[in-house]
């Protein structure tokens, strides 16, 4: 389905118009956090260090493109505790993680919780960039969603009472006829209200309402 809300939102018109990606990077390890910072950094990546999961809940929600680095193992709340309070907020970023300590079961745990990918110092430069490549690419794509679904919900909200009965009885398949009989009301009202709902919603037919109907429904039971 291609309509004019799907114009409404490009993320990736331009290079200049794209943010420069930030990867936080939470290692309680100054030295190994401070080398891969470089290889990150060289690489094209703006990076934010924390000593500790605590310093970086300290510092508010991350802002702007990116993923999160994340060490295992660490004094205070560890890695997977972390990333279970990240958990609660649904446009959480991506989580990739380091660990000097890889075994299975705590592996299996952070994928199960989400984890985009479970790394094993020291890691490869070349599987570290893929990791952190794949990490933003899936931020996009969730940044994509997200904006989407707004603009969804904020043009369904515009609805007045009239136009979303209207529209109820368009997505069940009615004719105008029918709807102004369920309504009580003159069939060109109907048309005319139709009119309106339709450029609210940018939708040029009956079947891009029953889609983006279908859609916000969707988006609904996937929120929290």
């Amino acid at each position: 389905m291609t309509t004019m809300l799907d114009h409404d939102h490009d993320e990736t018109a331009t290079p200049s118009a794209r943010a420069r990606p930030i990867i936080h990077f939470v290692d309680d390890d100054a030295m190994f956090r401070s080398a891969l910072a470089e290889v990150l950094e060289l690489a094209g990546y703006d990076v934010k260090q924390y000593e500790s999961a605590g310093a970086f809940l300290l510092s508010g929600p991350p802002e702007g493109p990116g993923c999160i680095l994340l060490d295992l193992r660490m004094p205070g709340p560890n890695g997977l505790e972390l990333q279970e309070a990240l958990a609660r907020d649904a446009n959480g970023m991506p989580v990739v993680f380091l660990t000097g300590y890889g075994d299975v079961p705590t592996t299996a745990s952070a994928m199960k919780r989400g984890a985009l990918d479970v790394l094993t110092k020291p890691v490869d430069r070349d599987t570290l960039l893929a990791a952190v490549r794949t990490a933003h690419e899936r931020d996009g794509q969730r940044r994509r969603e997200h904006a989407r679904h707004a603009t969804i919900e904020a043009r369904f909200a515009s609805l007045t009472p009239r136009e979303q009965a209207i529209l109820d009885g368009v997505v069940a398949g009615r004719l105008n006829k029918q709807i102004a009989g369920d309504l009580n009301i003159a069939e060109r009202t109907v048309k005319t209200h139709r009119a309106q709902l339709m450029t609210k919603l940018g939708a040029a037919s009956a079947a891009d309402l029953a889609l983006l109907a279908d859609e916000r429904s969707r988006m609904s039971l996937r929120a929290p």
